[in-house]
């Protein structure tokens, strides 16, 4: 499972590469207008998971490099991140 998700981060990372080419480059008409509303969407859904799971946040070390890692990669970083231990109250 960890390949997939390494696998699905490497991908993201290529996205990203191929949205900053189109700023930099002019692509053919009807992809660049098609890659920039992909990166905008996609960058929304990122945006949305910071704020959906800024709480899981608090806790962590170093919780504004988790969150821009987010913002890079989305819910293959949030799979990384791992779970919390559930805390045992004691009567």
């Amino acid at each position: 499972m960890k390949l997939f998700w390494g696998l699905g981060k490497i991908l993201t990372l290529g996205f990203w590469l191929v949205v900053l080419v189109n700023a930099v480059v002019v692509l053919p008409n009807p992809f660049d207008v098609l890659i920039k509303l992909a990166g905008g969407f996609l960058l929304l859904t990122h945006l949305l998971e910071v704020l959906l799971f800024n709480g899981s946040l608090r806790g962590r070390p170093h919780p504004w490099r988790d969150r821009l890692q987010i913002v890079f990669f989305g819910i293959f970083h949030l799979h990384s991140l791992g779970r919390r231990q559930a805390e045992v109250h004691h009567a």
